[in-house]
């Protein structure tokens, strides 16, 4: 997929995947990657740096778990990030169905 496709869809998408439960942030370029039959398989310099500014936004939260004898930091939805997520599937619900009414009308005849 294209990078200039996924520009101003990122934090919808890892909104989208937190809203299951707690990730840590491998989980969630896995679910990202799996979810869209690997069409998102972004690096971690595009996600860390996004789920980092969702934090900042106070749209996501995280904590810090051990595992295995690591530390790794699983991030959550707050109750804004929820809010968040369901105006920007409002949007989005919006935005598809009229690129593809578009996209999927077919052209008449021509006047003159």
């Amino acid at each position: 997929m294209r990078p200039e496709l996924l520009k101003g869809h990122l934090d919808t998408l890892l909104l989208a995947v937190l809203e299951t439960g707690p990730q840590h942030g491998y989980a969630v370029i896995e679910a990202l990657r799996g979810g869209s039959g690997g069409a998102l398989d972004l690096p971690t310099g595009t996600v860390y740096p996004a789920l980092h500014r969702l934090e900042r936004a106070g749209l996501i939260a995280s904590d810090w778990h051990s595992v295995g004898g690591r530390r790794r930091r699983a991030y959550h939805l707050t109750p804004a990030g929820h809010a968040a997520l369901g105006e920007q599937r409002a949007v989005w619900d919006q935005f598809s169905a009229a690129v593809t009414a578009v996209l999927t009308r077919r052209p008449g005849p021509a006047t003159a």
